[in-house]
């Protein structure tokens, strides 16, 4: 099954892999391990999975303008999302994900919590603003 979901670009570029989808906002300013890429929020739904190299899906960002900081340190040391979906992001993520070169879409015409399921595989076209889901 594939299905092509519309949505607005709010960081540029392309990425292809597989869902990790949480219902939690995530809190990148020591919610996130730079190092590894791991969830270290205790009681966090994905506390103890990486988000490095995987198509994040989740609502919005929380937390404190560090978290944009953040966000850029795992592009560096290359323990970043591939791309990041959100129901509707908000400044902290933007800017993170912009300063990182991560694509990032929100405002998608069904919500992604509810739509993308951990594990299927996305394709991220954030230029046009689109998100391909295919689910076997």
């Amino acid at each position: 099954m594939e299905l092509v979901i519309k949505g607005r670009r709010v960081s540029p570029g392309k990425a292809v892999g597989e869902a990790l989808v949480t219902k939690e906002s995530i809190g990148f300013n020591f919610g996130v391990d730079p190092d590894t890429g791991t969830i270290v929020e205790r009681g966090h739904e994905l506390e103890g999975r990486s988000v490095a190299g995987k198509i994040l899906v989740f609502p919005s960002g929380k937390g404190s303008t560090g978290g944009s900081f953040s966000i850029y340190q795992l592009g560096v040391l290359g323990t970043a999302p591939k791309a990041m979906i959100n129901v509707r992001s908000e400044t902290i993520v933007a800017v993170g994900a912009v300063m990182a070169h991560i694509p990032l879409i929100d405002r998608l015409d069904s919500d992604p919590i509810e739509t993308i399921k951990n594990g299927d595989y996305v394709e991220v076209d954030a230029d046009k603003g689109i998100v391909t889901l295919t689910r076997t």
